[in-house]
């Protein structure tokens, strides 16, 4: 004979079940440990810091300017300075590896270069450097942010009220600045690693084994993306002391050669620079420019990375750095110039940085070079995740599963991204193989990304300070970057066609989404309550048709709260109608707080159609079926959910709530559909995109619960085909 049940009516196994899935459940307490404990840490910081603000408010017009900028956007710390020097500064900190050998390239070697054109070329990097990076970007640019967050898209955003044309030049400088992300990481490292080279006792091992710079620059490149999941601030907390001993060596350095030819500060006369450009001394012509740009690569990133560690510290930070790299930078002219008919370098072409240095010093300066290299390569990396995050938050891009690893929201990880700049950026190393054949595709995208952000900037000067301002600015600014953007197509032929092709596969991946997520839109529709509650309540109460689950939930991204979804409706309506206990719409918004936990519901004044919306944390794990549980049992106390048994045992282990069937709704264009030929092409790569980037089922973790996957039309108008004629 059967067991049969105790007097309670229920199984011993269906009481015992839970100790033998282990399902997550939602704790009583509303923070974990480890998040009480960060913000208390930060409460206490906060505290100090407010204290300190308070002893300095009576210390007179210092302590009151002082108090003042720290309540203000502006605020700076020694920490978060230290950061912003291992997060921003990496790329244009390691300029000073490659633009004046690149230079020499140009020239045809030492023997070609006099004087006249060291002189020239100085002044060209240092009006570049004092024009683009700390006039247009630190004091123009980094003023028009959005809640503090720097780049184009970001700026776009502010600005998109003004103009859909704006979109344009928007997703063209974001597609740019991602391709260029690609090649800084190799430019950077293999630079770098090409520094040991130049060790007196590790020449002939590099002489024999022609291919062993690229391997090792291969290994760190691997090394630098695995550890991008530990988050900018830990990585630059790191980095910032480093790069500060790089700067400060490097500043060094080029003081001492500078100190042997003080003729080098001619080059402060921008004269000199202009000069040179048009004379016949400037073999290159206006090509010379793109060498020029590779001192200021850096700046388009300093820009994307300001919401990471604050505007005020990249204030407080940059008039260091850009002092340690003219030093640099004159040293090595001073270095050129010296040894210019030096019969050691007539046969090759030496890179200045490391030959100004006695052999002793210059083993110091490949070990800091490497790990600068690193640092560049972070700046980019980070920067990608920034523009991508954005891009997706405008739809220009599939949602992605993003990590936020440190408390602060700007700090971000993105896998996805992660794994494809990864696999690119070592494909580059093994297509080009050295710093000098890279640096050919090396810049060309970044000029397009610094042309539509001045053209993003002249439109936010225009409308939110002064017209005159804007004018002036568009005169000067966007007429300095097309004339880098000209020089930088000499290099087309000789790299930059791979720059190019990889910026616009990127923006077709950005256009094609953005028009298929038009066309969606276009398509959705709602009903009202009273249009679709009395035909869900006839489902809901016709004993005829059997159960389909207690509970179906449908995960949208719809946050319409007062109307229901017309995809959800004919779902349940489609084919055989799949009736329920209770119908639930779930959507899912992301707070700019780190460990926000709410929700709201809507009943429509039912018991079985609900719709609910939760607000999670950027820090918060996205765990959707254990917090609908918690909000299942909240409606089942509050009387708004009957009771639910189930007696049976089930996956979550929950006795007080029925089975629950997890639906997602994918769209697919119909043949009839009347859409242009590039519209159906959007939706077909926009789906495709979507399939590889990954399914809402793993971002919700739904994966373990077997959640069902339903196609439906996608709602456009179609064509009416003509009649069949019968035959027969």
């Amino acid at each position: 004979m059967a067991e049969r049940p105790d007097d309670n009516g229920e199984d011993t196994l269906l009481k015992r079940a839970a100790q033998y899935t282990k399902a997550p459940k939602v704790s009583h307490k509303v923070l974990t440990k480890q998040e009480r404990e960060e913000i208390l840490k930060e409460h206490r910081l906060k505290q100090a810091q407010a204290e300190r603000l308070e002893s300095t408010s009576t210390s007179g017009p210092i302590g009151r300017a002082w108090r003042k900028l720290q309540s203000s956007p502006d605020k700076v710390s020694l920490a978060m300075a230290l950061v912003a020097l291992g997060v921003v500064y990496g790329d244009i900190g390691t300029s000073p590896l490659y633009t004046m050998q690149t230079f020499l390239y140009g020239r045809g070697g030492m023997a070609n270069t006099t004087d006249g054109s060291v002189i020239g070329m100085l002044s060209l990097v240092f009006w570049s450097m004092t024009l683009v990076t700390t006039v247009e970007y630190v004091l123009i640019c980094m003023r028009a942010d959005n809640h503090g967050e720097g780049g184009i898209l970001a700026l776009y955003s502010r600005l998109r009220r003004y103009g859909k044309w704006l979109a344009v030049p928007a997703m063209i400088g974001g597609a740019a600045f991602l391709a260029d992300s690609v090649l800084t990481p190799a430019m950077s490292i293999s630079s770098a690693v090409e520094g040991l080279t130049t060790l007196p006792g590790l020449e002939r091992l590099f002489e024999e084994n022609t291919g062993l710079t690229e391997m090792i620059a291969l290994v760190i490149l691997v090394c630098v993306f695995a550890v991008q999941s530990r988050g900018t601030e830990s990585i630059g907390r790191v980095f910032g002391s480093i790069v500060l001993v790089w700067f400060l060596f490097i500043g060094v350095v080029g003081l001492v050669n500078m100190s042997n030819d003080w003729s080098v500060l001619r080059a402060l006369n921008p004269v000199h620079g202009v000069a040179f450009l048009f004379s016949g001394q400037n073999v290159a012509g206006i090509a010379l420019m793109g060498t020029v740009f590779l001192s200021i690569t850096g700046a388009e990133a300093l820009y994307s990375d300001m919401g990471h560690v604050g505007r005020g510290n990249i204030y407080l930070t940059w008039p260091f750095v850009n002092l340690s790299l003219v030093l640099c930078y004159f040293g090595q002219g001073a270095w050129i110039m010296d040894h210019a008919g030096d019969a050691a370098y007539m046969k090759s072409v030496p890179n200045p940085f490391f030959a100004m240095m006695t052999p002793g010093v210059r083993g110091v300066a490949v070990v800091l070079s490497v790990v600068a290299g690193i640092i560049a390569s972070q700046a980019l990396i980070s920067g990608a995740f920034t523009i991508v995050s954005e891009a997706t938050g405008l739809n220009w891009m599939p949602h992605m599963q993003v990590r936020y690893p440190s408390r602060t929201r700007g700090q971000l990880y993105i896998p996805m991204i992660n794994a494809v700049l990864c696999v690119s950026t070592v494909s580059v190393l093994l297509i080009f193989h050295d710093s000098e054949h890279i640096a050919a595709a090396y810049g060309l995208a970044l000029t397009v990304t610094m042309i539509m952000t001045s053209v993003l900037v002249t439109v936010y000067l225009w409308h939110l300070r002064s017209r005159f301002a804007a004018v002036l600015f568009a005169i000067v600014f966007p007429s300095i970057m097309v004339m880098f953007f000209v020089a930088s197509m000499a290099k087309f032929l000789h790299g930059g066609w791979f720059t190019m092709m990889l910026m616009l596969a990127i923006l077709g991946v950005m256009y094609t989404w953005d028009q298929g997520t038009m066309l969606e839109r276009a398509q959705r529709r709602h009903m009202s309550p009273k249009e679709c509650l009395p035909v869900l309540q006839r489902l809901h109460e016709d004993a005829t048709v059997p159960y389909y689950s207690d509970n179906i939930v449908y995960l949208t991204s719809d946050q319409e709260m007062c109307r229901f979804d017309t995809d959800i409706f004919f779902s349940i309506f489609a084919n055989h109608p799949k009736r329920a206990r209770a119908w639930w719409a779930v959507s899912v918004e992301t707070a700019d707080e780190p460990f926000t936990r709410e929700y709201s519901v809507e009943t429509f004044g039912t018991d079985y159609v609900f719709r609910v919306r939760m607000r999670l944390g950027f820090k918060v794990s996205q765990s959707i079926p254990a917090y609908l549980h918690q909000i299942m049992h909240d409606l089942l106390r509050s009387g708004e959910l009957p009771k639910q048994t189930t007696h049976y045992p089930k996956v979550d282990a929950d006795p007080e709530i029925g089975p629950i069937r997890y639906v997602l709704i994918h769209k697919e264009l119909m043949p009839e559909s009347k859409v242009s030929s590039g519209g159906a092409m959007a939706l077909r790569v926009k789906y495709a995109i979507r399939h590889v980037a990954g399914s809402p089922i793993k971002w919700f973790g739904l994966a373990p619960y077997d959640p069902v996957t339903e196609v439906q039309p996608l709602f456009l108008s179609t064509v009416r085909p003509p009649r069949l004629k019968r035959i027969m």
